[in-house]
């Protein structure tokens, strides 16, 4: 039987070697050889917590313009707690415990990060998130 840790590493996308350089500050390093490999393997959940999240607050997401759905989810990720630490949780739930020890050695830093990659990644699918309006 593989341990966990095989385990994690065997699913996860190949790792983003080539934004990896030795001058990198370790938060960076980690940045993109653990979280930018996880985060791109749950890209799917993230959406679907994201759609959650916005039929929560009765679709209002949908009614607005372009600029406006960037603006909500910038808001949704950084004033709300809840959401944002359900996010944080899909990815950290993926770490191995080396991993694990590593992120909690400067844990609030790592979270802008996780935080911030989420956002992006949201915001370049506006459009497809736009298309997935719940019918009613």
């Amino acid at each position: 039987m593989q341990s966990r840790n095989s385990s994690l590493n065997t699913i996860r996308l190949d790792r983003i070697s080539e934004t990896i350089k030795s001058e990198m500050s370790s938060d960076e390093h980690f940045q993109n050889s653990v979280l930018r490999p996880i985060i791109k393997f749950q890209n799917d959940l993230l959406i679907a917590a994201f759609l959650n999240f916005s039929n929560k607050y009765k679709n209002v997401f949908f009614k607005l313009s372009t600029e406006k759905k960037i603006t909500y989810i910038e808001n949704a990720i950084a004033k709300d707690s809840s959401f944002r630490n359900i996010l944080k949780d899909m990815i950290v739930g993926l770490f191995t415990v080396e991993e694990y020890n590593a992120y909690t050695l400067n844990a609030s830093a790592l979270n802008k990060r996780i935080s911030g990659i989420i956002k992006e990644r949201l915001i370049s699918h506006v459009q497809l998130l736009s298309e997935m309006e719940p019918k009613a």
